[in-house]
């Protein structure tokens, strides 16, 4: 692995739990301690992320926190169209799953005149949007608390998902790919994802077309894992050849015309 591809690895690793320590990085990407403190100084002289003793931690993070806001606000329109599709998919009287991240947070925002709705989230923005709605019943998970993602994460959670059953799951993903199936940039919540798949009858992936093609460190399983997959119409012809090709279900939305 190059130096620069090694660094956008770990910013990614780092955007996606906050923090990092030095030893861990040495040890995830094979390289010494003093190669990984090189890293971490360019990526601060860059204003990515800020070093503290040991490790580093993702810069400007406390204000997202205080915003309640997902940091990952990139490609929103095709997130928007995403979440549009996907509410369509939502019965008065189901019992859903939403993961965390910003494409199912829009698809939180469409839900608030929902009833008879129960929505079970690791996510703290989307139960604080969702909350305000007496008639879904909302459940949060317990766990260890993730700032950049604004989530629940750890034993705790998985355990709670091992105890329900729900209709559908609207599942985020960070890349796809078919080698690699449904991956992401730390291995932090992989054993919540799969719990979250293994209590639901349907599981719809909820990623717009930038995801494709990408692949992170840690792997949640193949494709096969999911039911439909819910994307944007930027989506190329190869790619539909290979979602084709490989009997994945999937859906496309239209963007809005500017």
């Amino acid at each position: 692995m190059l130096a620069h591809q090694r660094r956008e690895k770990i910013l990614d690793l780092i955007r996606e739990d906050g923090h990092a320590k030095v030893q861990e990085l040495s040890r995830i990407f094979k390289v010494t301690e003093v190669t990984i403190r090189q890293d971490l100084e360019r990526l601060e002289k860059e204003g990515c992320i800020r070093r503290e003793h040991g490790g580093a931690v993702l810069k400007d993070m406390d204000s997202s926190v205080k915003s309640v806001s997902p940091l990952n606000q990139y490609h929103i329109e095709a997130k928007r169209a995403i979440a549009l599709k996907a509410v369509s998919y939502i019965d008065n009287g189901d019992v859903i799953i939403l993961d965390s991240g910003s494409t199912t947070t829009e698809i939180a925002k469409l839900l608030i005149d929902y009833k008879n709705l129960t929505v079970i989230t690791n996510a703290l923005n989307i139960a604080l949007i969702l909350g305000v709605n007496p008639g879904i019943d909302l459940i949060v998970t317990g766990g260890e608390f993730k700032a950049p993602t604004l989530s629940l994460t750890g034993q705790k959670a998985v355990d709670f998902f091992n105890t329900i059953h729900v209709d559908k799951l609207f599942l985020a993903t960070a890349g796809i790919t078919l080698k690699a199936g449904l991956t992401y940039p730390s291995i932090s919540d992989i054993c919540v994802k799969r719990a979250m798949i293994e209590s639901a009858d349907k599981v719809f992936l909820v990623a717009d077309s930038s995801k494709i093609g990408l692949t992170f460190f840690a792997s949640l399983g193949a494709l096969s894992l999911i039911d439909c997959l819910i994307t944007d119409s930027k989506i190329s012809e190869e790619q539909i050849k290979w979602l084709d090709d490989n009997e994945v279900s999937y859906i496309l939305t239209d963007l809005p015309v500017l």
